[in-house]
């Protein structure tokens, strides 16, 4: 059956319903994300976030300001609060699912349509996994999500106006994720590749360039004012991505991981279904220009991760009209067998993702099969042995006293959960970290972690072990792997200001 723009819109509003089945699939999920996000500790990635969040800026050496700035506005709210602190990432899960199933309804999905994208969406691997972390591609895939929903409406009514829409949320993106700038090349290359050149010459369209242009300023300025540190950041963190493989299985992961195993036949379906209509042409181009620069690029999987909503609303609007056809048996029947392969490949990533659990047979499963989870364990323990190895310091040693960190984990671990031990702020050349620079008065003795012996040695005199990092459950991760010693050192053998000279090292 040919599927065209106005095939599509001959679906009447009433058969499409209201908004309440996906609204309450949305907000199902939403809690349940919310009863199961306390259950381990914060992820180092999460550490660095919180760090960055006392330390307020137009910009940071891994990403723009926003995610910080968000948790700036969480410690203020709730404290260090999991379930507090990881709501922004739940409320975008909930915006993702809302939205994904309100693109169906757009497209002229009935009921059927809208909520098999919302279960799908919620379903799906790393949508799942955005809201148990508060990451800033938890805010990625909400941009990218309501820019398509945007892209929809705008052609759907020939609305200019939503231009303006989508260049505010192109601004907040930017200052989210510079990645979004791929999807907005794939807008670009959309709009000049079909029928939607036609607002190349509508001011609309560039209110909403300039509007975008307008929210990034800032980010834009910082970047300038430090040499864009974060081009810098971003070439080095994908040499070591490729080197270490972390960009292998990119196209593999794209079914595995970025959408639902079960409902890759949607979401194919959708992209055919995209490039067959004249008016959602430039959805198709919004995909497919992502995806074949990262996959040449050598880029990590869930960069693309944002485009499958829209793939698979476009998708679940093709295959209930194709219900529609049927007979009723083989439509109870086919109906039954999508939603219940999704559930189950659902059910199964949600064992390895969500932290359901905090002892037994589903947290070790979870803890063995989820490298992430495991970046949640011990931080409590580390800092506290810390505090112990400084207490047992003779008294003039802990007096002038640094704390010296390698991971920028570590680093935010210590400088929250270090105010209860009263532990100087720790120092660092990670990350954002350099530009904070170094204490004005040169500590004589360092407590020296996340680095070998060898180069505490390089780094520090009379190095000495003073501990180990630990975790009561046994779990191997980073910090307990690969520098699980800590050191008691000396004085820095060159001056802080000549370490400080060679740039920030990137982690």
């Amino acid at each position: 059956m040919t599927v065209t723009g106005t095939s599509v819109q001959s679906v009447t509003s009433g058969t499409r319903g209201g908004v309440t089945p996906v609204l309450v699939i949305a907000l199902l999920f939403g809690a349940a994300h919310l009863l199961t996000n306390g259950q381990y500790g914060f992820h180092r990635d999460e550490w660095q976030f919180l760090s960055d969040a006392q330390h307020l800026d137009w910009g940071f050496v891994p990403y723009p300001p926003l995610t910080a700035a968000l948790e700036h506005l969480g410690l203020k709210m709730f404290g260090l609060s999991l379930v507090g602190l990881r709501l922004f990432s739940v409320l975008a899960q909930v915006l993702v699912i809302l939205a994904s199933g309100l693109m169906a309804r757009d497209l002229g999905g009935g009921r059927l349509a809208q909520s098999f994208t919302a279960i799908a969406v919620a379903l799906s691997p790393l949508p799942m996994f955005q809201a148990t972390e508060f990451q800033y591609s938890s805010l990625d895939l909400l941009w990218w999500v309501l820019i398509a929903w945007c892209v929809i409406r705008l052609m759907r009514d020939d609305e200019p106006r939503w231009w303006v829409a989508i260049g505010i949320l192109a601004g907040l993106g930017l200052q989210t994720k510079y990645s979004i700038a791929f999807e907005l090349t794939g807008v670009l290359a959309g709009v000049l590749f079909t029928d939607a050149r036609r607002y190349v010459t509508n001011g609309w369209f560039w209110a909403g360039g300039s509007i975008a242009l307008v929210i990034f300023a800032p980010n834009l300025a910082w970047l300038i004012r430090h040499n864009f540190v974060s081009y810098h950041f971003l070439q080095g963190i994908h040499a070591r991505d490729v080197h270490q493989g972390r960009a292998d299985g990119f196209l593999r992961d794209q079914f595995l991981l970025n959408a639902n195993l079960f409902a890759a036949p949607v979401w194919l379906a959708g992209l055919f279904a995209f490039f067959k209509d004249r008016r959602y042409r430039i959805l198709a181009w919004m995909y497919v220009v992502p995806l074949l620069v990262f996959l040449f690029a050598r880029g990590r999987f869930y960069y693309t991760c944002g485009a499958y909503p829209m793939l698979l609303a476009m998708g679940s609007v093709v295959g209930e009209r194709w219900l529609r056809t049927l007979r009723p048996a083989w439509r109870v029947g086919i109906t039954t067998l999508v939603f219940t392969g999704v559930l189950a490949v659902g059910t199964y990533a949600t064992l390895r993702i969500v932290p359901i659990a905090s002892s037994g047979p589903l947290r070790d499963f979870a803890l063995q099969n989820n490298y992430d989870l495991r970046e949640e364990v011990g931080w409590d323990e580390l800092v506290a042995q810390v505090a112990a190895i400084r207490d047992a310091l003779p008294a003039e040693q802990q007096a002038n006293l640094g704390i010296a960190v390698g991971n920028y984990g570590e680093y935010g671990a210590i400088a929250l959960l270090g105010q209860h031990y009263h532990l100087p702020t720790p120092i660092t050349t990670i990350n954002s970290g350099w530009l904070r620079g170094y204490p004005p008065t040169p500590p004589t003795t360092l407590i020296v972690l996340g680095n070998s012996r060898e180069r505490a040695d390089e780094l520090f005199t009379d190095c000495r072990l003073a501990g180990h990092t630990t975790n009561a459950w046994g779990v191997v991760n980073d910090e307990s792997r690969d520098h699980p010693d800590i050191f008691v050192c000396g004085h820095t053998r060159k001056p802080w200001s000549e370490l400080w000279k060679h740039g920030p090292e990137f982690g």
